[in-house]
């Protein structure tokens, strides 16, 4: 179990450059990996399943600690990540298939990756946590509600198979999880610190089918959509900690609340690309790019906070 522990923490550590890896290497021997493209739901579902196991009671009582910080995060990440996507679609006149794609990017409710990258920012990793479960909770109907309203121009998107879809490979997941560690909390203990290792292949394995199934679509378009992705995330970022300063929350929680508004759960906008836009799958690739760069620009960004904190500490 230590060993298995301790390949968890590597692949944690380290997760960026796996999915930059296997994304590299699935370019260049797609065969390898189409096959993956029709399970991205049974994968998300297992790694929504791992979130699940990770909540306890007292991650809602947390939000009852702090509803406005909660709501404010919430709110913030709801408005500001798909209006960003909508604008982005318009000023770049990307094609209707990418435009889509980086809407459901938008529109995804926060990543669990930003609850470790807030806290190495030393940023307030309790409100991280409860806006992400909040804001996962509500995905059902807010995802596919906004995108209903922000993509429905370029092509048409079915709010009902959507929140069917999106109930199955990520709501009950979540509950079943949280209730196996209600019922089996020593047993779910002893396992919690392999849980990473089962995210990051899930999440590899996402990100090398959408890759092998869009080649030649990647070698073409790849670079714009790369561009428009990470303006999308720094920009998120950037605007959540000004929402936060605007609201005068203090500096941890503007940390929590820039991480969390920037960081999108890319491996369900990949999975519900892929699953209504099969005949586009393209739409699949901002999402792709989206779970690369954001674990880059994280890290990066949670380094800078930490030094920041303890050189301000040591003046």
């Amino acid at each position: 179990m230590k060993v298995l522990e301790r390949i968890s923490s590597i692949a944690g550590n380290t997760f960026a450059a796996w999915v930059i890896l296997f994304a590299v290497v699935s370019f260049l021997f797609p065969g390898g990996f189409t096959w993956i493209a029709p399970h991205v739901s049974i994968l998300l579902g297992i790694i929504m399943f791992g979130m699940g196991l990770t909540l306890t009671p007292k991650d809602f009582k947390e939000v009852l600690k702090a509803p406005k910080s909660v709501f404010i995060t919430v709110l913030a990440q709801y408005i500001i990540m798909p209006l960003l996507a909508y604008g982005l679609s318009i000023a770049f006149q990307l094609p209707p298939e990418v435009a889509v794609g980086v809407i459901l990017v938008g529109c995804a409710p926060g990543g669990t990756a930003s609850n470790v990258i807030t806290y190495l920012a030393k940023g307030n990793t309790a409100l991280s946590v409860s806006a992400t479960t909040v804001s996962t909770l509500l995905a059902p109907v807010l995802t596919p509600a906004l995108t209903l309203l922000l993509a429905n121009q370029w092509m048409p998107v079915s709010f009902k198979e959507m929140f069917i879809q999106i109930l199955q490979v990520v709501l009950l997941p979540i509950i079943l999880g949280f209730v196996i560690r209600l019922l089996f909390s020593k047993q779910v203990e002893k396992s919690i610190s392999v849980l990473p290792l089962v995210s990051v292949i899930g999440i590899v394995a996402v990100a090398a089918a959408v890759v092998s199934v869009n080649k030649g679509a990647v070698a073409t378009s790849g670079l714009l959509i790369f561009g428009v992705v990470v303006l999308h995330n720094i920009l998120g970022l950037l605007l959540g900690f000004v929402t936060a300063r605007l609201f005068k929350l203090n500096f941890s929680d503007q940390k929590a609340v820039s991480i969390e508004v920037g960081m999108q759960n890319s491996g369900l906008a990949s999975t519900l690309a892929l699953t209504f836009f099969s005949a586009t799958p393209i739409a699949a690739v901002p999402s792709v790019i989206f779970s690369i760069w954001h674990n880059i620009s994280g890290p990066i960004l949670a380094t800078y906070w930490s030094k920041y904190d303890e050189k301000k500490n040591n003046t």
